[in-house]
C-alpha cells in the first residue's frame, strides 16, 4: 500500500462510483478541486482510496472522501486519514473539519474529532459538521 499526492482528476472515478453513482460524474467536482491537496491509497498500481483537503486560512476541510467497495472495512480510510491529519499537523492549520456522513462518525471519532453541528441532508444523506483542533 503506498499513499501520495494525486492530481484533482484522478479522484473524480472513486469519488463518482463510491459517492454519487446515481449522479452525473460532474456532481462529483468541487469548485477549488484544482487548488485543493489531493490524496491517494495505492495497492497494486491501482487507486482504492481518495480524500481531498481544501486549506482556508489557518482551517483545512476534508471531502470526497472515498474508498472502492472492495476495500471497505480494511482500515486503509483509517490510515489516508491518519496521513493527511499527520501531514496537517506540519503546517499552520489549526482546524481540521468535514462534513462527515451520519453512517462515519465512528471513523472520524477515533481521531478525536466531535460533532459541532446539528444533523443536516445533503442530496437525502445525513451528515454532521465534525471538527478537531491540530
Amino acid at each position: 500500500m503506498e499513499i501520495r499526492t494525486i492530481p484533482w482528476q484522478q479522484t473524480i472515478p472513486l469519488r463518482h462510483s463510491v459517492l454519487w453513482p446515481s449522479k452525473p460524474p460532474e456532481f462529483c467536482h468541487i469548485d477549488g478541486d484544482p487548488e485543493g491537496l489531493h490524496f491517494g491509497v495505492f495497492i497494486n498500481g491501482a487507486v482504492v482510496c481518495v480524500a481531498s483537503v481544501y486549506v482556508n486560512h489557518n482551517k483545512a476541510r476534508l471531502r470526497k472522501f472515498a474508498t472502492d467497495e472492495r476495500y471497505q472495512n480494511q482500515g486503509i480510510g483509517s490510515k489516508l486519514l491518519a496521513h493527511i491529519i499527520n501531514y496537517l499537523n506540519g503546517s499552520q492549520i489549526e482546524y481540521f473539519w468535514c462534513d462527515a456522513r451520519e453512517t462515519a462518525l465512528g471513523l472520524y471519532k477515533r481521531f478525536g474529532m466531535y460533532k459541532c453541528s446539528e444533523r443536516f441532508y445533503k442530496a437525502d444523506v445525513a451528515y454532521f459538521k465534525m471538527e478537531v483542533a491540530l
